[in-house]
């Protein structure tokens, strides 16, 4: 589901880079944590507890990395990135060093304005990510910040009157959201918005209370054949890939065994420039010093970057960009 910005012809470009990529072994999507500061309060992250400090260390430029890896996908995350107030300074420089590329900001939206999202628009971002487990009390209550879920609501109203096409909810699949996840795509199609699905683990703090266990996996499986479904009616709106979506009930019942290559198409840059394979790995090296990862046999998660990573490109992923 691309925005209106790209043309037909950018599909074969994005998949000809993809090839060339996976061929060299080089990174598909860089993660850029921008900062690992947060002014919410999750539960199950351990983010907001980084001392304001931090902030003295962030680099000013990821433009130099940027250009350095070349990569199809580029994420500004954190943390909360909008917490710098350089972002778009910061954005539009890795716009400029990278030529092909599709840009995304992962945010959990309380701090979003239409405003703010116009000046990242213009600035290089394709697509904002917004979190979004529920759509009730619960998510503010989730997330610590009150009035959260109709902050969003109405910042993604503002964003689509400006132009702005390319918005999804980033949905953690919980134990105790699953009644919410059909409700949470028909809210994103009348809003004209997507959805992307990763799967909760506690490998960040610890936090075992959300987990799906493998005691509700048939419930589970339930709800993953119904997304399925849907994206076989109408495409564009679920943007995880349907090999992504299958996994998930495998790995809570515990057959999915296979390496994470989280690491080899995707990694993680911090605030500091230095590098990790994951999310929520210790740093091993600065960018400049890059050296080829190597698969690993963790099954400590199953996020989104690990499992969309091991996805094949199958037609169906296709159709999801083209929708």
């Amino acid at each position: 589901m691309l925005s209106a910005r790209f043309r037909p012809w950018h599909v074969p470009a994005f998949i000809a880079k993809y090839a060339y990529l996976v061929a060299i072994r080089r990174p598909i999507l860089v993660h850029f944590e921008v900062t690992l500061r947060c002014n919410a309060r999750c539960g199950f992250c351990d983010y907001w507890q980084t001392d304001r400090a931090a902030r003295d260390a962030e680099l000013s430029s990821f433009a130099d990395a940027a250009r350095f890896f070349n990569p199809l996908m580029i994420t500004f995350t954190g943390g909360e990135p909008t917490l710098r107030h350089d972002l778009e300074d910061l954005v539009r420089a890795v716009a400029r060093a990278v030529r092909l590329k599709y840009i995304t900001v992962i945010t959990h939206g309380g701090m979003l304005t239409p405003e703010r999202a116009t000046a990242l628009w213009d600035a290089g971002i394709n697509q904002f990510n917004i979190s979004l487990d529920y759509l009730d009390g619960r998510h503010d209550v989730a997330r610590g910040i009150p009035g959260l879920t109709r902050r969003i609501f109405d910042t993604v109203d503002g964003m689509r009157a400006r132009g702005i096409d390319g918005i999804r909810f980033n949905t953690v699949i919980r134990g105790d959201n699953l009644d919410q996840i059909l409700p949470i795509v028909h809210r994103a199609a009348a809003a004209g918005c997507g959805v992307n699905f990763s799967l909760y683990t506690d490998a960040k703090n610890g936090n075992r209370d959300p987990l799906v266990g493998a005691e509700r996996a048939r419930e589970l499986q339930s709800v993953i054949d119904e997304l399925l479904a849907y994206k076989r009616r109408r495409r564009g709106v679920i943007t995880s890939s349907d090999h992504y979506l299958r996994q998930i009930p495998r790995y809570v019942r515990g057959e999915a065994r296979e390496p994470c290559r989280s690491g080899i198409r995707t990694i993680h840059i911090d605030p500091t420039g230095r590098v990790k394979r994951c999310p929520d790995f210790p740093t091993d090296f600065h960018w400049k010093d890059f050296r080829e990862y190597q698969p690993i046999a963790c099954h400590a998660c199953f996020y989104a970057c690990r499992g969309e990573a091991q996805a094949p490109m199958q037609w169906s992923r296709v159709q999801d960009v083209m929708a």
